[in-house]
């Protein structure tokens, strides 16, 4: 996945600004996500890319660029 797919599915399922997803944008300060938000875009990714983030994994994350990696990792 790449940092525009991922861009689009968070865009989609948080309901942010486009503008404001970058890869240093912190989840839940700059996109303003919380955990519901979270479990949400955990989902979402595990939809799209059929791949599986535990929760363990999820705790860590807390940018954009993370999550980014997880996925990638996980392919």
């Amino acid at each position: 996945m790449n940092f525009e797919e991922l861009k689009e599915v968070i865009v989609d399922t948080l309901g942010c600004d486009e503008d404001k997803v970058t890869e240093d944008a912190n989840l839940m300060e700059d996109l303003e996500a919380d955990s519901l938000d979270i479990v949400e875009l955990h989902m979402a990714l595990e939809d799209k890319t059929g791949k599986k983030i535990s929760d363990e994994e999820l705790a860590n994350l807390k940018t954009v660029k993370d999550v980014l990696e997880c996925i990638n990792k996980a392919a």
